[in-house]
């Protein structure tokens, strides 16, 4: 039969005294308990109080939009569901406005994340240089972030203007005739992509430098003996160095391009703004889960776009992983 000290020992209960003269002994070992269960029980009982928030406010709202999202409830009575079951997931599937928001949502996601994380990627590299004013740089590449969308996403309106727009002036100095930015498909994409671009390039950037300064020197030392130029090293040490950066904002520009709804909203200049355009021509999934909602009045609609749209961002998780796993195994 396992004593008292044989139990604190293996961790189960704290040692109490067993003889007489072993005081000091048994203090140290209490001692050492009470330090191991301080250890071990502290993060636990740290994170605790924030798991049960965060359950509040994030399973509740999934939970009771999927319960939704199989009635047909109307925004005016809220109170008042029909069960429809999985109606509202086949008739999604054979909606057209559906399968063009999403194409849309994907379209804009690349045009606009590619190109900013590439920006991103080397304005850190410039500002992980000493320079002078390093400090204004930094400062002012974080202002665009902080800029209200709306607030953004009305100027770029105002500089994509057809007729008096500054986009259009400058086209029309070099001899290029004016481009309908709102009314065509291509061109009103690429110009909210633009106003993703500038608002979120900053912010990336100052993701990319802290992961930068956290490198340390002498693999940069090490690379410049064995005769690396500047571009290699930033292949060879610098990009391995923050591989894990990189990935993190992959999957926030994933989200909020998933999530996009502000810039698309303000660029269409009233009601078309909701429809995405009179062709729904740059109509994303959220601005397609605002019309079903808010101006068709369709809540279980509405909501059943709220689970596609976390379907989409799930698949793409799921994609990373695997293309993650099939890249380990090949190399």
């Amino acid at each position: 039969m396992a004593t008292s000290t044989t139990k604190a020992l293996a961790g189960e209960e704290p040692p109490g005294p067993s003889r007489a003269g072993d005081g000091e002994e048994t203090s140290r070992r209490r001692g050492a308990w009470l330090h191991r269960l301080d250890v071990k029980g502290a993060p636990y009982a740290f994170i605790a109080p924030f798991f049960v928030v965060f359950a509040a406010f994030s399973f509740y709202p999934l939970i009771y939009t999927s319960w939704i999202s199989l009635h047909d409830v109307e925004l005016a009575t809220l109170d008042v569901m029909e069960w429809v079951a999985f109606d509202n997931y086949v008739e999604l599937w054979g909606d057209s406005r559906f399968w063009n928001a999403l194409q849309n949502t994907i379209t804009i996601g690349v045009i606009s994340t590619v190109p900013q994380l590439l920006m991103a990627l080397g304005i850190a590299h410039l500002l992980n240089y000493r320079m002078r004013a390093s400090l204004f740089f930094r400062v002012a590449s974080l202002v665009p972030y902080a800029t209200s969308v709306g607030a953004a996403a009305l100027v770029f309106t105002m500089i994509f203007e057809r007729d008096f727009g500054m986009i259009n002036w400058g086209l029309g100095l070099v001899g290029i005739d004016p481009v309908n930015w709102e009314a065509d498909k291509w061109p009103a994409q690429a110009a909210i992509s633009t106003i993703v671009i500038w608002r979120w390039t900053g912010y990336n950037a100052l993701l990319y430098l802290a992961a930068m300064q956290a490198i340390p020197a002498d693999r940069y030392e090490a690379a410049s003996l064995d005769g690396a130029s500047r571009w290699q090293q930033f292949r060879h040490v610098t990009v391995p160095g923050i591989r894990s950066t990189i990935v993190f904002t992959i999957v926030l520009s994933t989200i909020g391009a998933t999530q996009l709804f502000g810039e698309p909203l303000i660029f269409g200049q009233g009601p078309n703004g909701v429809t995405g355009g009179a062709n729904n021509q740059y109509q994303t999934l959220g601005l397609l889960l605002y019309e079903e909602g808010w101006k068709n009045y369709q809540m279980g609609r509405s909501a059943t776009v709220a689970w596609a749209m976390f379907m989409v961002l799930v698949l793409a998780f799921v994609a990373q992983r695997l293309i993650k796993r099939l890249r380990s195994r090949t190399s």
